[in-house]
Formats: structure tokens, C-alpha cells, sequence
């Protein structure tokens, strides 16, 4: 009797040990919005210096993507004439804004055509911005290419309309 008793909590013990040792219960929690989709740092999409994080006290409210020393955050707003995209680059840990940087939109429309548009520094705001005039419903893929005095820095993002 003793040895049943025995050999049951053993058994049990290492049932839980199993469904512990199986369960993955390390899954981050996701808090954004709507979150960024990938990063890429000059032509490697799965560079280690990537990451997408959000900061609470110096985001503008929009999707955020640390890769290397820069700081990107994009924050699309619905108008009635199609999306303002606004678009905030920054550089090092103090994000100091970087206004002399050429910065492209690579738009894909919930219907699947393309576009490229070119962002306008604001001097005032600090950012970078446009106005995108489609008033499609859906989810629209924004890939940002940044060219920072030569250095490629750049940021996938997505928004829904």
C-alpha cells in the first residue's frame, strides 16, 4: 500500500514537473495600440540592435521602434481628407529630434497598391510629416526609410482606418 502511495505522488510530481517544463509562460505582454510590425537597421531586417519598445514618458502616442541609437514613432490621425502621418526620428538616449534626415513613406493601401511619399520637417513640432489621401477602410503597412547623412535607419509600421 505504502508503494502505490509512493509511486502516485511520483508519478503526479513528475506529471507536474512535465506540464510546468512545457508551458510557455514567458510570453511578454503586449500593451501598445497598435503595434509596430518589424524593424530594420541599414539592410538587415533581423539585426540584434532592433528592438520595439514603448516609452511612456516621451512618446507622442503613436507606435515606437528603438533600433540602434535612434528613436522612431509614428503617429497616424484620421482627417476627413485621408491620414496625417506624423513621424518623429530622434537619436541617442536624451532623443534629441534629427531635423536634416530625408525621410520616405513606402504606404501599402488595404487594396494593395503602393506609395511613396515624401516627408516635410515641421520645425515647430519636431517631427516629420504628411498627408496620406486615401479614405480606403482597412489596414495600411508603412515601411519609414530613413537616410540619416548616409546611414540607412528603417521602420515598419501599421495602422487600421
Amino acid at each position: 500500500m505504502i508503494s502505490l502511495k509512493s509511486s502516485l505522488i511520483v508519478i503526479g510530481s513528475l506529471g507536474l514537473l512535465f506540464l510546468g517544463a512545457c508551458s510557455n509562460s514567458n510570453q511578454p505582454a503586449n500593451t501598445e495600440k497598435s503595434p509596430a510590425i518589424s524593424t530594420s537597421s541599414a539592410n538587415s531586417p533581423t539585426s540584434p540592435a532592433a528592438k520595439t519598445s514603448q516609452h511612456k514618458s516621451e512618446s507622442k502616442g503613436g507606435q515606437v521602434v528603438e533600433t540602434g541609437a535612434y528613436h522612431l514613432e509614428f503617429v497616424p490621425e484620421k482627417e476627413a481628407n485621408g491620414t496625417h502621418m506624423d513621424f518623429y526620428l530622434q537619436k541617442g538616449d536624451n532623443h534629441e529630434a534629427i531635423s536634416n534626415a530625408k525621410v520616405k513613406a513606402q504606404v501599402q493601401t488595404p487594396d494593395g497598391s503602393q506609395k511613396t511619399l515624401n516627408l516635410t520637417y515641421d520645425q515647430e513640432g519636431k517631427h516629420y510629416t504628411i498627408l496620406l489621401p486615401e479614405k480606403s477602410s482597412g489596414q495600411y503597412q508603412v515601411k519609414m526609410l530613413v537616410d540619416v547623412d548616409g546611414k540607412k535607419v528603417d521602420g515598419r509600421f501599421s495602422f487600421n482606418k
